[in-house]
This record gives structure tokens, sequence and C-alpha cells, in this order.
């Protein structure tokens, strides 16, 4: 090399004039601190103040090759500096050797902490239980300007810094223990490495670790299973599945089965209590595990329920015709299903007696027609652990019979207001329901539609029932009155009484009189004969004066008056006479 750095050439000019002590001599070297970038080369002057120095050089391990010498000084180059080391040059003088050291720090320009590890350990902690941040760097030259800083979220937790440790080291690490808080739950914790060769003039160089993210659980109940103890084969049922005093609840997972078969729950949550919900519906009889399995973050807890599923389907209800005729004989049978196990017990409605387990009961009867929509119930029982379970079935009961106009619903004379709307009143009794048609005068009329009553109304109305079993008809007379003649029916019938009294009364006191003269003399007492008569010819003088006349009495009506004293068969025979 022909062009010496400035340095050097300053070192050279400290050099004593010759003539001086030789025992007074001095080694030196330059730099006095080498900074080196990883893989870079180094100069280095190695210089003596001895004006006729011996023999010299340098003493390193590192690849070196002298480049330029001069009588007092020895310039070399050191090629792939990849290590820290410490060089040392000496001088002899006079048969006396000094020497002089230099340190050789090699540092990483791109990536000074050339890695930064942050751990959690574990990384889900349970509450109140300690964990521990863990921040590594496993290569970092040079150590001693190394600071590494511990993270929560931004606030610094703790720092620490490498001077007092060798030089040979380029390992550095911290590690803190802290108590788990709910509050610390989902916290960020990271870390920092700072190498700081400002002082050396290689500027400040700074590495990151990823951050991590701290979880914080409570879980230290086992779950508890709500289900019925007993189930039936097809029905659904549901179950329950309960955890309390967990934290976080909303990430709680909860697995629930019966026997092999994975269930699909529906969670809800309140506090810190979780519940997951689902429906379960068992196929085949005999015991069986309802089984929940919770898990949080690293730790599961189980709890497992035996249940006894059985089969009951409900009882078989038969009978032998459910539409049977009138008079005919019915057979009814209740028996148990062949699927129920154990057999159970049956009760039929009317039977007159319990049969054994497993036995059938049977009812026989003759069909009424009130009997048309009995209902006929057969109730079967079976215990299952403990448990009295009970299924119904109900039949019911159809009694044919043909159809019937009876005078309670179909009156065979009806009487209608005239000017009035009316409806001919007829329902007919039959199983099934007879069809009704009737005619007046070889015309059809419709039942449903009111007529207005008038004189040409009255007359013969013919009413046909029919059904499956039959048909019957019925002539049904209808009168067409007046709208006065009620009225004037009731004024004659009060007069009539009162005219009847007042003969009596007349009558009664001109027996009395002979009595009064004669005691010895009996009493006449006329028959229901000659009352009738009497009245009759009452009736007939009230009539030759026009006295029912003037009053609004009816003839016919005294008549039958007349009826209900003397005898159907003599009002008759005056009705005809009037």
């Amino acid at each position: 090399m022909t062009v010496l750095p400035f340095g050097v050439w300053a070192l050279l000019a400290l050099i004593p004039c010759p003539g001086a002590t030789e025992e007074l001599f001095e080694v030196s070297v330059w730099p006095n601190q080498a900074l080196v970038r990883f893989g870079q080369s180094l100069v280095v002057n190695c210089s003596t103040t001895c004006p006729d120095p011996g023999p010299s050089g340098i003493d390193t391990f590192l690849k070196k090759t002298q480049v330029d010498e001069g009588r007092q000084w020895k310039l070399f180059l050191l090629e792939g500096v990849t290590e820290n080391s410490v060089l040392r040059c000496f001088f002899s003088c006079a048969g006396i050797q000094k020497d002089a050291s230099l340190d050789i720090t090699v540092y990483r320009e791109r990536e000074p902490p050339e890695q930064v590890i942050l751990e959690l350990q574990p990384d889900w902690v349970a509450m109140d239980e300690a964990f521990t941040v863990r921040c590594l760097v496993p290569r970092v030259a040079p150590l001693e300007y190394l600071t590494l800083t511990l993270f929560q979220g931004n606030q610094e937790l703790y720092r620490k810094n490498f001077v007092s440790l060798a030089l040979a080291s380029q390992r550095a690490e911290v590690t803190i223990s802290i108590k788990a808080q709910r509050e610390d739950d989902r916290c960020n914790f990271s870390c920092s490495a700072e190498v700081d060769l400002n002082s050396r003039g290689g500027g400040l160089f700074r590495g990151r670790s990823a951050i991590k993210v701290l979880r914080i659980f409570e879980f230290f109940q086992s779950p508890l299973i709500w289900v019925s103890s007993v189930l039936e084969v097809g029905t659904a049922e549901p179950v329950s599945c309960e955890v309390a005093r967990v934290f976080p609840a909303k990430e709680v997972v909860f697995h629930m089965f019966l026997g092999d078969q994975e269930l699909s729950p529906f969670l809800s949550w309140k506090g810190d209590t979780v519940w997951a919900n689902a429906t379960v519906r068992a196929m085949e009889a005999g015991d069986q595990e309802v089984s929940c399995f919770v898990s949080l973050g690293p730790v599961e807890q189980q709890t497992r329920q035996l249940v006894r599923i059985y089969s009951f389907p409900p009882p078989i209800l038969e009978i032998e015709e459910s539409h049977t005729l009138a008079g005919t004989d019915v057979n009814v049978t209740c028996s148990g299903h062949a699927l129920t196990s154990p057999s159970p017990t049956l009760r039929l409605q009317g039977a007159p007696d319990v049969p054994a387990p497993g036995e059938p009961a049977w009812l026989l009867f003759t069909a009424k027609e009130e009997d048309d929509g009995r209902n006929f119930s057969c109730e079967a029982s079976l215990e299952v652990q403990g448990q009295r379970l009970v299924k119904t079935t109900v039949i019911q009961l159809h009694v044919l019979y043909k159809p019937r106009l009876e005078e309670s619903g179909c009156p065979g004379n009806q009487t209608w207001v005239e000017g009035k709307e009316q409806m001919l009143a007829c329902v007919p009794e039959g199983n099934p329901a007879p069809a009704l048609a009737c005619t007046w005068n070889g015309v059809v009329i419709d039942l449903a539609v009111p007529q207005k009553a008038t004189q040409s109304r009255t007359g013969i109305y013919c009413c046909t029932a029919t059904n499956q079993l039959g048909s019957v008809s019925k002539d049904i007379a209808v009168t067409v009155q007046g709208p006065s003649e009620g009225s004037s029916s009731t004024i004659f019938f009060i007069i009539f009484v009162l005219l009847v009294v007042a003969i009596n009364t007349t009558t009664l006191c001109f027996n009395c009189r002979p009595c009064k003269r004669k005691k010895r003399k009996l009493p006449y007492h006329p028959n229901k004969a000659e009352q009738s008569q009497y009245a009759v010819q009452q009736a007939e003088m009230c009539n030759s004066r026009n006295f029912c006349v003037e009053s609004g009495l009816q003839v016919n009506e005294i008549s039958t008056i007349g009826v209900s004293q003397g005898g159907k068969s003599g009002s008759r025979k005056k009705e005809e006479t009037l």
C-alpha cells in the first residue's frame, strides 16, 4: 500500500529521534479500539519509539498479512473478521520486548441483534398462578453494549444491560415471573433489544420480538348434567350441561354425547356461568351414557350420567266393527304393544275386570242408538326406574240406524201465524245423518228458506228422510191462523169461565132455599153428563140472544170447553150442530 491512513502518519511523527534512551521505548497499536462489521477487514498499525527496534510483529488467530513497514512501524491487514478477539502487537529494543493489545469487536450492521425471542410460560395461565416472561437474544455483539427491555403493552416491565459480561459471550437472556390476574387476559407482551455503538462510532441498532398474547382462565368446577333418568325411544327430550365459575365464559367449548351419538348444543351465558342445551332422541332401548366434555384453553373436564332408555308405545285398542248397526254385538279389545318391555298393566274403560300384566282386556255388549259417539279408552301403565308411566289410546264407536221422524223433532200438526215468516219444523233422526226432502202440492220446498205464511199455505206437507240404511216419510198438517185468532180465543175462554161460575152459583142458591124449609130432604147433585148438557143449553141461549157476539166469544170455542167437561164425542157433535 502506498497511501497510509492519517492516523498512521500521526503515529510515525511521534517516534523519537535516534539517540533517545533505548530503555524508555514504548509500543502502541492503532486503532486503540476496533469495531468491525461482520466479515469485513481491518488494518492494524504496530509502532514503537525504539530508535533501532529488533524483532516485532502481531499475535492473533485471525488471518493477517503485512502490507507495509518502516524503521519503527509495521502495517498489517486482517481479513474476514467474524469473531471478537484480542490482538497483541510486540517490539523488542536492546533485548527488551514490550507489547500492546487491541480489542476487536464484531457487529452485524443489518440486524445487530440477529434474533430477539419472547416466550410466555405458559401462554394459558390459571388465575392467581405465576407465569414467566423470557426474552432471549441468541447471538449479539458487542454484548456489553446490549440492553434488553420487557414490555406489557406499552408499559415497561423490566430493563437489563450486559456491560459486566465476558466479551466472549454472544448470548443474552432476561426472565421475570408475574402473578396472573383477570385484567391481564389478552395482554400483549414483547421484548426490545438495543445495541448502542455510538461511543465507538457505530450508531444505535435495535431489534424487537414478535408480540405474544397472554390468556388468563378460571375453570375449577366440574360440569353438571341435567337430564331425565329415563328416556323413551324415539321421543325428543331436553338435556343440559352447566359450568359455573368459569372465565372467560364465552370461550368455553362443549361436546355432548348420547353414547356415540354427538349432540348439537346451543350455548347461553350469564356472568361466569355457561349452559349448553341440546335435544336427545334415543333410538334403541337399554342403558346408555349422556356425557358432557367441557374445555377452556389447556383444561378439559367431563361428566357422565347413566340413563335408562325404554320402549313404551301406546296400547292397541280395537273395535271389531267401529261402524255397527244398532242391536249388534260389539267386541272391544285392549292389548299391549309388542315393543313394550316389560309387559304393561291394562285397564279398559267399562270392562268389569282388570286383567293380569301381559293379558288383554275386553268388553262385549249390544250396541244401542244412544251408544253412537261413545268413546272407549284403554290405559296401559308401566313402571320404569321407580316411575309409573301411563299411555292411553281412545277410540270412538259409531252406531248406525235407520231414519226416524219423531213427533218431538217433526210434529205432525203445525200452526203458522198469517203474515209472518215461517219455516217447516222437521228434524229427522238417524245415523248416518239422514237427508230430508219435503214437498207441498207436488212441489219441493227449501226448508232452509223462511216462507211468508198465507192462507194458501194451509195443507198437507210430505217429508221424507233418507240415509244409507233406508227412508221414512211423514205427512205434516199445516194450519195458517189469522193474527187475531189467538187473542180472541183467550178472551172467549175467560168470559166463558166467568159465565159457568155465575150459573153454578145461581143454581146452588136456588137449591138451598128448599133445604131451609125442609131440612130432611137430601140435596140434589147433578152428574157430569147433566152438567155438560146444561152448559150446551146455556151456550145456545147465549147464541140466541146474541150475547156471545156482543161479548166477543166464539161459539166453537164454547163447544170446545164443553168437550173438556162432557167428553170428546159430545163436543164434536155440538160443533157440527153449531
